[in-house]
């Protein structure tokens, strides 16, 4: 062991012996500790929240989308074709988009329908996987009546259940001598999906592409776009590129999820910045006090540093020696605040028991996620802090006079 870190773990491990700068670096750990705590554990929220939010965007949608410029793609299977050619593709389905009106003895909503192929939408959708009730398979089961998928919210609001009947008024009606007449089907619910998401299941409904293009008047054999899907959600603007590459003879439009969920997933990024500041403050209080830790020791072993110039000890080993005692009551503070932060973020990762109104919150629970990277960086932020909090107090050891301190010895 150096002779600097030796004199600094007795001079740490006597502190018990002055009660009063003893207090002052329980506060400083404690200090730190909670800081260091409270980061692991808001930055994990803001982590779960972000990813959490993410799958179920693009659970709902897809990670890249391809439209025509031109309204509808009538050649959409040769399109779909290239697509799968691209690189990092995995899976392509198409779709059809239009807005109704959904019409029960209960009341009336207006809904998102989307018509999609049941044999590759899974490809690229988690419809089958948010499913309570029902089925995909149910979507063209009856005969006389097309099936329809709604959200949970949706249900329950109009008083809903497989097997109900509804009403789909389409915007592609006809103009008589009485007016405009609203083109309606009867369908019967296939099933009832749950995203966690109200926005989705309070106003989203699946339907078959030929029964979409029924009911929205469709003359021809035409879709809105192709939803696909990719290996790699991060590198989702190379494959992008190279699908416009490949695809750019159909006149087609491709975006993909970070251009058309910029700003929502800007403003969680920063978000998490200022929470990271805000709380690194509490960390900054708890360096204050090892600040004030450090001067007290430093008056207080006025004579010691005096002797230990006297026999040898250079400016430099003083310096040390104060620097390290900081450090090492920043490092208490930092373990001590992994000990609080990591087991609440776990407890409240597997018990979710903070739970959130889902009419207010994209979510319906706390979500928790813990990531290496995070957790480096607030251990090496609360650190940095502590350290540098030991510079000052160092070097006002450092510059004590030997002769002056022992005068009146």
């Amino acid at each position: 062991m150096r002779f600097e870190t030796f004199v600094a773990l007795r001079y740490l491990f006597a502190l018990r012996r002055q009660a009063f700068i003893s207090v002052i670096s329980l506060f400083a750990v404690f200090g730190v500790a909670i800081g260091v705590g409270a980061l692991i554990v808001v930055i994990g929220v803001m982590n779960g929240f972000s990813t959490d939010l993410r799958n179920k965007i693009l659970g709902v949608n897809a990670h890249i989308l391809v439209t025509s410029l031109r309204g509808g793609i009538k050649d959409y299977r040769n399109l779909a074709d290239e697509a799968t050619q691209v690189p990092g593709v995995i899976g392509v389905t198409p779709f059809i988009y239009s807005e109704v009106i959904l019409s029960t003895r209960s009341g009336v909503k207006g809904v998102v329908l989307r018509g999609i192929d049941p044999t590759t939408s899974d490809s690229v959708l988690s419809l089958s996987k948010d499913m309570i009730s029902g089925g995909l398979a149910n979507l063209d089961a009856n005969v006389d009546k097309p099936g329809i998928i709604i959200g949970s919210e949706l249900a329950n609001r109009l008083g809903l259940a497989q097997g109900s009947e509804v009403n789909l008024l389409s915007p592609s009606g006809r103009a008589g001598s009485a007016g405009f007449t609203p083109k309606i089907r009867p369908f019967l619910v296939a099933g009832i999906f749950r995203t966690g998401m109200f926005e989705y299941d309070s106003s989203l409904g699946y339907v078959t592409i030929p029964a979409a293009r029924q009911l929205l008047g469709f003359k021809e054999d035409v879709v809105s776009g192709l939803e696909i899907s990719v290996n790699d959600v991060y590198n989702v603007e190379h494959i992008s590129e190279l699908l416009r590459e490949r695809v750019g003879s159909f006149t087609v439009y491709v975006r993909h999820w970070q251009e058309m969920n910029a700003n929502l997933f800007a403003a969680l990024e920063l978000e998490k910045t200022a929470m990271f500041i805000i709380l690194a403050m509490i960390v900054l209080v708890g360096s204050f006090s090892i600040v004030t830790t450090l001067v007290m020791l430093v008056i207080q072993k006025t004579k010691d540093i005096a002797v230990l110039m006297s026999i040898g000890a250079d400016v430099s080993s003083i310096r040390r020696i104060f620097m390290l005692q900081g450090t090492f009551i920043g490092l208490a503070g930092t373990v001590f605040g992994f000990l609080i932060g990591v087991p609440v973020s776990l407890l409240l990762k597997k018990y979710q028991f903070i739970k959130l109104p889902s009419n207010v919150y994209p979510v319906d629970y706390l979500p928790v996620r813990l990531e290496a990277i995070d957790l480096l960086s607030i251990g090496g932020a609360a650190f940095l802090l502590c350290f540098l909090a030991t510079i000052y107090p160092a070097r006002r050891a450092a510059a004590l006079n030997p002769s002056d301190a022992l005068r009146y010895e």
